[in-house]
């Protein structure tokens, strides 16, 4: 049975191992008809150090073979509302999902989408009941276990900044592109 489109969206300043582990996770655990992958042009929770079209160029090397596009809408709920994506699985993290009470209309994302949740070993259980037992559609969530990948963008971009290795960290390809084009060197 196909379990309809997976959308995995972020701001990927600079799209990482993690972000990768998080996906092919979800490309194992759930039988998506398509995943796709939306780079926020505009990130409404947070600034970002590159522009819309580098970071758009930099998930295309981190995810090839996957539908990687520009997203314009700075909040999920408003993705979603004018998205046409059939019975689509939101992807995020345990983490971004401990914020989930903070997003703009949380129900109303749980309405328009499930959300599919990675977690990792010895994440605590507890911080995700609690968010669990504030949602009017629980039940819409699904969890599914990724191994750890203790990685974030912005230790990336301070690795770049002070002239580090990244190796490890991102793909070959992302960072290759990091260095052609001299992106966050501060």
């Amino acid at each position: 049975m196909n379990d309809g489109t997976g959308l995995f969206g972020g701001a990927f300043d600079p799209p990482h191992l993690g972000h990768v582990s998080l996906l092919e996770g979800a490309a194992r655990q759930f039988a998506l008809e398509a995943i796709v992958v939306l780079v926020v042009a505009d990130p409404g929770h947070k600034g970002v150090h590159a522009g819309a079209g580098e970071r758009l160029s930099l998930a295309r090397a981190a995810f090839p073979g996957y539908d990687v596009r520009l997203d314009g809408h700075a909040r999920t709920v408003d993705l979603l509302r004018e998205s046409r994506y059939r019975d689509p699985l939101f992807l995020i993290g345990a983490d971004e999902f401990a914020d989930l009470p903070t997003w703009k209309e949380p129900d109303a994302v749980l309405e328009l989408a499930r959300l599919g949740v990675a977690t990792r070993p010895g994440y605590p259980q507890e911080q995700l009941e609690a968010v669990l037992a504030q949602v009017q559609r629980p039940e819409r969530v699904l969890f599914f276990q990724i191994d750890p990948v203790e990685i974030s963008s912005s230790d990336v971009r301070e690795r770049v900044a002070r002239g580090e290795s990244i190796d490890g960290l991102v793909p070959l390809a992302v960072a290759q592109e990091i260095a052609g084009s001299h992106l966050y060197r501060g």
